[in-house]
């Protein structure tokens, strides 16, 4: 898995991860969905990844994902950022995931 993210991404997250203290990770949230099936995308700040994650390399920055999870997204993925809205969305070439992305910064 891979993914792009768009000059305005970059410059929205930076500032959360250029210490080196933070990481990022792309996360099938099923919290309170009651099946996995059910789950959404969030993106997630991280000190670290555990132990059943995988690290992957994006277009700047690395990222972590659970490879079980890594079937509920396309290979090639993009992460864009719209100030008017601050809000982020992840697309690939074929679909839309979510237009509004939430971002877990805890």
């Amino acid at each position: 898995m891979r993914i792009t993210f768009t000059p305005a991404a970059v410059t929205s997250l930076a500032p959360y991860i250029e210490e080196g203290r933070k990481q990022l990770k792309l996360l099938h949230d099923t919290e309170g969905c009651g099946c996995v099936v059910s789950g959404v995308p969030a993106l997630q700040l991280i000190e670290q990844g555990g132990p059943d994650d995988r690290l992957a390399q994006g277009d700047p920055f690395p990222f972590w994902f659970e490879p079980r999870h890594e079937v509920f997204f396309e290979p090639e993925l993009r992460i864009d950022y719209d100030a008017a809205r601050e809000a982020y969305s992840l697309k690939s070439d074929s679909q839309i995931y979510t237009l509004d992305l939430r971002f877990l910064k805890n």
